[in-house]
């Protein structure tokens, strides 16, 4: 029905629909010169629903639609009568707000009209706008950009909007904020007037070398901030990708021997029976994989087959897309039977998986293991069989829900580790865009250090510089816009 709707609303408008594009650094492009409209709030039936307009015509819309047709105070709400600009017919009685440019959201001059949600009165709204000249619906995430074009928003700024309008949890939440609030992008300006000092005292050399007037040292002190730049980018791109983990989510894989109650544990922390749930081993035959908020982290929960000798061959891909899975995971789960640990199974499984997971690798890292033994309802009074050489190791009842916040504080704190706090340390980098051009950076700055001429020097200074200005601005290359803005909402 919307679909529709928007439809016959883009029927309505007057006026070619152009794309919007943006030429150079804050400079609005050719499709801006068109006031265009959107419904800013969520689809559906709603009590309140926001409908928005931006551009040069916004101020004759209101007066269009209103009665009385002054306009009302800037950045004050006010109740008007909404009618047909052309009939006359009233269309809602709703809360008006005039928000002049460019102390607005886009730069340019605002409208919002707070009408009843109901589809009938958003379809009238929307249909009485687009009949007003010079208006026309406007394209997904074209409000954002008309801001970003004016300067309002940085570009790691538009991304931290539309991560924000994208969190699922309270981790996304808090580093989407941080970046909509502009950190990424004032770290990045640091270090770009620290590399802009460092080109001048160059720069300083080349011209006046010769000068008896120039202060000694000036080479010294690019090559001193030259360091001090370089061990900051270091610091920042040896995050191991924690903040694109943060952004899209941990791959967190639930693994053990059949029986184990892998399944019982995946269908327990989504909160929903996703896996089924037999006595009879065997029967996750292949990776069954949701999305979950686990201790408010984003994860990619993974239920795997059982680890043994398959007793057939569809078991057997089953268990070898498991120990794919498990070479991939950024976390594992290893599931055992607390009441069975001196089974063959058990003991393969701590001596082929467990063990090997706490052993560091030559690169000093180590792949992160949490050791659950479920089905602590099942043990006697004195505890688990400690006669196997157990690592640390958690327990749980899945059945009576036992030892599940001990279980969900460990994946808090090892999600941390994967995904970075949010809310605590330098801002993270979620875009594989940024790794991209601070790593970027960073290979210009080696070329600065290695430059036997002074000359070429500067130029490795100035291609660092552009890197960090593309982060920020995105250099005004539209492709890289395209595929930002595209993520947004028609009305955003």
């Amino acid at each position: 029905m919307w679909r529709g709707l928007w439809t016959l609303v883009a029927r309505a408008a007057r006026g070619p629909r152009r794309p919007c594009t943006r030429q150079g650094s804050g400079a609005p492009g050719p499709g801006f010169g068109a006031t265009i409209f959107a419904l800013s709030s969520g689809q559906g039936r709603c009590g309140i629903a926001v409908i928005r307009t931006s551009g040069p015509a916004s101020g004759k819309a209101l007066r269009s639609l209103t009665a009385p047709r002054d306009l009302p105070p800037a950045r004050s709400a006010c109740l008007r009568l909404l009618s047909d600009p052309r009939s006359g017919e009233p269309l809602d009685r709703a809360l008006v707000l005039w928000f002049p440019g460019p102390q607005s959201f886009t730069g340019e001059d605002c409208a919002e009209f707070h009408v009843h949600g109901g589809p009938a009165v958003v379809s009238g709204v929307l249909q009485a706008l687009g009949r007003v000249p010079g208006l026309r619906p406007a394209e997904a995430g074209e409000f954002t950009r008309r801001a970003f074009a004016h300067g309002k928003l940085s570009l790691t700024e538009v991304e931290g909007l539309a991560d924000l309008i994208h969190a699922e949890t309270e981790a996304q939440r808090r580093q989407a904020l941080r970046q909509l609030d502009g950190e990424l992008g004032q770290l990045c300006r640091g270090w770009a007037e620290t590399l802009t000092k460092a080109l001048a005292h160059v720069e300083a050399y080349i011209d006046f070398g010769e000068d008896d007037n120039l202060e000694e040292g000036v080479l010294e002190q690019a090559d001193s901030q030259v360091r001090e730049l370089e061990v900051a980018l270091g610091a920042h791109l040896q995050d191991a990708r924690r903040g694109q983990r943060l952004r899209s989510g941990a791959h967190v894989v639930v693994a053990g021997p059949p029986n184990a109650g892998k399944s019982s544990l995946v269908n327990l922390l989504s909160r929903k029976p996703v896996s089924i749930v037999s006595p009879e081993p065997g029967t996750t035959r292949d990776v069954l994989e949701i999305p979950v908020d686990l201790a408010g982290f984003p994860a990619l929960l993974s239920d795997t087959a059982g680890l043994r000798e398959g007793m057939g061959p569809v078991e057997q891909e089953g268990v070898r897309r498991a120990r794919k899975r498990l070479e991939q995971a950024d976390l594992i789960l290893a599931v055992l039977d607390a009441s069975d640990l001196a089974s063959p199974s058990s003991c393969n499984f701590l001596d082929m998986v467990v063990s090997p997971a706490g052993a560091q690798t030559p690169s000093g890292n180590r792949q992160r293991l949490l050791l659950v033994l479920n089905k602590s309802d099942l043990l006697p009074p004195g505890g688990p069989d400690r006669s196997p050489d157990l690592p640390p190791h958690l327990l749980l009842s899945c059945l009576t829900r036992k030892g599940l916040d001990g279980l969900l504080e460990a994946l808090r704190k090892e999600l941390a580790a994967v995904c970075g706090d949010p809310s605590t340390g330098p801002p993270l980098l979620t875009r594989a865009r940024h790794q991209h051009h601070l790593q970027g950076c960073l290979d210009a700055l080696g070329h600065y250090k290695q430059a036997k001429d002074v000359s070429l020097a500067a130029e490795a200074l100035r291609v660092a510089r552009g890197h960090l200005a593309h982060l920020t601005s995105g250099g005004g290359t539209e492709e890289i816009l395209d595929i930002i803005f595209r993520d947004f909402c028609v009305g955003k």
